[in-house]
């Protein structure tokens, strides 16, 4: 049996083993745990609860769009279990790489494995934000039209997400409801712009709210909203645009162009003796 596959082993048999350990005297071992886990952290971990909140957990998942689907719990095990698969994986890759290496290797694929959870929270959460910036200029010339023709806006936004589909649609879904079991609707769409950073969603709980204090036209307002909301996306976009030239150009200078001269290479030294003899 080779070296890597013993280290495996004797991973495997020690978490038994501390598993059945931890069956018989878990509160006594937890209770060294939770002290130590506090004392790191200032006293916010000493419970699951409190390991969650040091951790950001709930704003992840309410980030991402997964606070109602997905438990807190589920997560931290994930974290867990992450570790614990990169813990054996480091086990079986150290032994190979050898050297200096393998410590980067054994401390480096647990952490991967315990920090890759909130990675993809922090990848779902960016792409609900992308995907909310972008249908919020066209539910905002909704609004303005709605709001024109003497609508209310709590009305309006209403039919906004029962006729379209969507992250956003589900935020104004639940801003609707809570202005209909009588929160005020200034606090709903104040909420949905701190909910919401980065989308525009601000803007809109600050239209909204001059238009009540001050009595300005609000369709006006929020028409000029998506208008600058559609050229913040297009400047976006042409500078990214912009950004993948370089590197675009750098792919066809690094790997296009050696690509065919190799093959002109190959070509000229399959046909070198034709070539020689008719020189």
């Amino acid at each position: 049996m080779s070296a890597s596959a013993l280290v495996a082993v004797s991973v495997l048999l020690g978490a038994a083993a501390l598993w059945e350990i931890a069956g018989t005297r878990g509160e006594e071992l937890g209770r060294p745990v939770r002290a130590l886990a506090g004392a790191m952290s200032g006293g916010r971990m000493r419970t699951l609860a409190g390991a969650a909140l040091w951790l950001r957990i709930p704003q992840r998942l309410q980030d991402a769009g997964l606070k109602e689907r997905v438990p807190v719990s589920a997560v931290l095990g994930g974290k867990v279990a992450g570790a614990l698969v990169g813990a054996i994986c480091a086990a079986l890759a150290a032994p190979v790489v050898g050297g200096r290496l393998a410590i980067v290797v054994a401390l480096g694929l647990p952490i991967a494995g315990f920090l890759a959870p909130e990675a993809l929270l922090e990848r779902a959460a960016r792409q609900r934000r992308a995907q909310i910036g972008a249908a919020l200029p066209d539910a905002l010339d909704l609004l303005a039209v709605g709001t024109a023709a003497g609508g209310n806006p709590a009305t309006v936004l209403g039919e906004i997400s029962r006729g379209t589909a969507g992250p956003l649609a589900m935020e104004l879904a639940a801003v609707v409801a809570e202005i209909e079991c009588g929160r005020p609707q200034r606090e709903a769409i104040a909420e949905l712009g701190e909910r919401l950073p980065g989308t525009g969603a601000g803007a809109l709980a600050a239209a909204l709210e001059r238009s009540r204090r001050y009595g300005s036209p609000l369709a006006d307002q929020l028409g000029e909203q998506a208008s600058s909301l559609r050229r913040d996306a297009r400047r976006r976009t042409e500078e990214r645009a912009a950004r993948a030239a370089p590197k675009i150009q750098l792919v066809v200078a690094l790997v296009l162009v050696p690509s065919v001269l190799l093959m002109i290479l190959a070509a000229l030294v399959a046909h070198a003796d034709a070539l020689l003899g008719a020189v």
